[in-house]
């Protein structure tokens, strides 16, 4: 695995997010004022990065929040040869939002570019005499590292006592598109051991519960397109 970072391509006419792209991020109720907008914006540090390259690695001390704002990252594990992912964010999204505030900490996992990239980092010592400056952004960040720390123990609890079927089907229900659509889908994007690494099985007992699961009636497969028909029954099993 590469040392360091790789050199990011040149960004002379990148916008910054934006007041309406920092409110969506920081997932807060409060209204973020124009000021508070620019004061982020001016902190953001643009990069470029085209597929293959190492947004950070576990072995990089995180010094930033790290933003994506476009395109496709896998996040896993790298044993320097190849890399075990475990999902794939698609921008905007924090890529990694919580390991900056742990001083002389390392980032938790491997971030690699899938397509070409836009990301933004945060310095968090800058970040700290900011909120120092405006403490009412500090809710949002607050907002920020609560939801994941939910979605890591949502995973943990689904890992430890859902079998492989109630899995799926929690995955499932969670990335399908228009849920109150008659007949939602969800578009494949993610390859099938992607996904299988995601749920934590391999990607033979994958295919085996996409079987079941058809065979019971709740969805339907058509190449990359999984059609949902019956929404309530997928639910049920996703919270059995």
């Amino acid at each position: 695995m590469p040392a360091g970072l790789p050199v990011a391509a040149p960004l002379a006419s990148s916008p910054a997010p934006g007041r309406r792209l920092w409110q969506q991020l920081l997932d807060d109720s409060a209204l973020l004022t124009a000021a508070e907008a620019q004061a982020l914006d001016a902190l953001a540090m643009p990069r470029v990065l085209a597929p293959g390259d190492w947004v950070f690695t576990h072995r990089t001390v995180a010094r930033s929040l790290v933003l994506l704002l476009e395109g496709t990252v896998s996040m896993g594990h790298s044993d320097g040869a190849s890399m075990a992912p475990e999902r794939l964010l698609h921008g905007p999204t924090w890529l990694d939002a919580a390991s900056a505030w742990l001083v002389g900490a390392t980032h938790a996992l491997d971030a690699r570019a899938i397509d070409t990239i836009r990301v933004v980092d945060l310095s968090r010592s800058a970040l700290q005499a900011l909120l120092m400056q405006r403490p009412s952004l500090a809710s949002g960040f607050l907002a920020v590292l609560a939801e994941e720390v939910k979605r890591l123990s949502q995973h943990t609890h689904e890992l430890m006592h859902k079998d492989a079927n109630s899995r799926l089907a929690a995955w499932l229900h969670r990335h399908v598109q228009q849920p109150s659509a008659a007949r939602p889908v969800l578009h494949l994007n993610e390859r099938k051991r992607d996904i299988a690494a995601q749920l934590g099985m391999s990607p033979e007992t994958l295919s085996r519960q996409m079987r079941q699961l058809s065979l019971g009636g709740l969805i339907e497969v058509r190449g990359y397109h999984v059609h949902v028909l019956d929404s309530a029954g997928l639910q049920r099993l996703a919270q059995a």
